[in-house]
């Protein structure tokens, strides 16, 4: 073996006869020896410089998930769900890019192994294969919905500022037209009304309400409103449940209620000559929320809406009553939210759930709670005849709210998603089911939890959980999902670049 210290000393001439090597000697094989450390080496310090000597660490991964979707190349943002047929999935992402995919294709590819962190040779999981690539935003996919009532088209959202429209008719998805009239969309959220199909609103980084209908071939997207009250970001944006009523709130702490197709001017609810035809913000102490507000949902009933923001806190006001309501699957569901910061105050009084939405009451500040300590992020109704209001925080936190008893808290789930934040709470819709709820949060989870009072006492009524993103604060947590349809699918959007599809009957406890 070669030294790099030299044979002899510098000071002294080499003797002759030691120059020369016996030939016995040059054949002699010299074998070092192994893993002999000197003697000045700490175990400790020999680890350190060889850590390919080290035993690897092996990191088990859960994976829950029955097929999955990875064409994305960034985190995927959202997540949308065809309203007649649930198998087809629309997704967006940091790639700038739309997929279209089924979650019940006729010949899945098989996952492959580098996914697998628990192999069963019994079973595999699909590989899903993509319908339809949709380009054009320079920018991230941050918002996505097909149409109501029958997904005749879907609508895209960038923070390139773009709307895009594809029909849906062909499976190539042919884009029909796009618009940029703002900065950024937060989010895009399809109208209900059974008399203005095809018609959804938009929230931007400017603060501005856009409601846009898709009609073509004349004119495929149709500027029909614009408001511009808001000061700050529009972050989150609901329906009525029955579509004549829009409610949107703002980064500002401010709530207006528009009235985008004149019905509550028809009847008689009068605007006093303003855009919107109810409007709360900051300068009015009864409702101020320091921080700003980042979620909101509309009461099934149509009698009041409910709004979220920092610091756990949350507002009920009453809607005025524009006519006869109806319950959409859409009722409750928050449109896409920014992050909540800081601010916030004390707990105020809290007023009947049940009642509201009077003419007296319209406006009227009803409810103010406090129970979760930071930013109220996501908001769902149940579907009657259950009166309950989910809301999920960035402190780790799910509260179970009766709204038809003064807003009586009837479960705080404290770590339903640990540290993390919750991202999104959704109540179910299909029949027999309305009772549970499904949430998701950055710790790469999805639960679900039965709302009924019977099983707060097991494990506060957890009776599923999935897992398979990344999760843990490793920037692989669920960013959205989507649920429902015959085989109770919960198809998720990760932080991570994965969509993974979750069986209803994998997962349960």
């Amino acid at each position: 073996m070669a030294s790099s210290r030299p044979p002899f000393s510098s000071d002294q001439p080499p003797d002759d006869d030691d120059t020369l090597l016996d030939a016995a000697e040059a054949a002699e094989e010299v074998i070092p020896d192994q893993d002999h450390p000197m003697d000045s080496d700490d175990a400790s310090d020999t680890d350190s410089a060889n850590p390919l000597d080290q035993d690897e660490e092996e990191i088990q991964l859960q994976n829950d998930s029955i097929a999955h979707f990875d064409a994305h190349r960034d985190s995927v943002f959202c997540i949308a769900q065809h309203p007649t047929i649930p198998n087809t999935i629309a997704t967006g992402g940091g790639d700038d890019t739309t997929y279209i995919f089924s979650t019940n294709p006729s010949s899945p590819r098989l996952l492959p192994k580098s996914y697998e962190s628990n192999p069963d040779p019994s079973s595999t999981r699909a590989s899903l294969l993509t319908s339809a690539k949709l380009t054009g935003h320079t920018d991230s996919v941050n918002a996505l919905t097909y149409t109501l009532p029958d997904g005749k088209y879907l609508l895209s959202g960038g923070l390139d500022g773009q709307l895009r429209a594809y029909s849906t008719t062909d499976p190539s998805y042919p884009l029909l037209a796009a618009a940029q009239e703002v900065p950024e969309i937060n989010f895009v959220i399809p109208s209900p009304h059974p008399s203005y199909p095809n018609t959804i609103a938009l929230g931007a980084s400017d603060g501005s309400v856009w409601v846009y209908t898709v009609d073509p071939p004349d004119s495929p997207l149709r500027i029909l409103q614009a408001y511009y009250l808001h000061t700050a970001s529009c972050t989150a944006g609901a329906w009525s449940p029955d579509g004549k009523l829009l409610a949107t709130v703002s980064e500002d702490g401010s709530l207006y209620v528009w009235d985008p197709f004149g019905e509550a001017a028809a009847v008689g609810i009068d605007a006093g000559g303003a855009q919107a035809i109810v409007g709360l913000t900051a300068s009015d102490q009864r409702f101020a929320v320091e921080g700003g507000l980042y979620s909101v949902a509309v009461a099934p009933s149509g009698a009041f809406v409910v709004v979220g923001g920092a610091e756990g806190m949350i507002r009920v006001v009453g809607l005025p009553r524009v006519g006869g309501t109806g319950v959409s699957t859409t009722a409750g569901k928050k449109g896409a939210g920014s992050k909540s910061k800081s601010g916030g105050g004390r707990k105020a009084g809290a007023a009947n759930g049940s009642g509201g939405g009077s003419a007296g009451q319209a406006g009227a500040v009803l409810a103010s709670l406090q129970v979760q300590s930071e930013g109220v992020e996501t908001l769902s109704f149940a579907s009657p005849p259950l009166s309950l209001l989910g809301a999920g925080s960035l402190d780790g936190s799910i509260v179970l709210f009766d709204t038809a008893h003064n807003f009586a808290v009837r479960r705080h789930i404290r770590e339903a998603h640990e540290e993390y934040a919750v991202v999104q709470v959704d109540f179910s819709r299909e029949n027999g089911q309305e009772h549970l709820l499904t949430s998701c949060g950055l710790d790469g989870a999805v639960r679900r939890w039965d709302t009924r009072g019977g099983t707060a006492a097991a494990g506060q009524g957890l009776v599923g959980e999935w897992r398979g993103h990344r999760g843990e604060g490793e920037g692989g947590g669920v960013l959205g999902f989507v649920q429902g349809g015959k085989e109770g699918k919960i198809i998720t959007a990760g932080d991570d670049g994965v969509v993974l599809v979750f069986g209803e009957d994998k997962g349960q406890l």
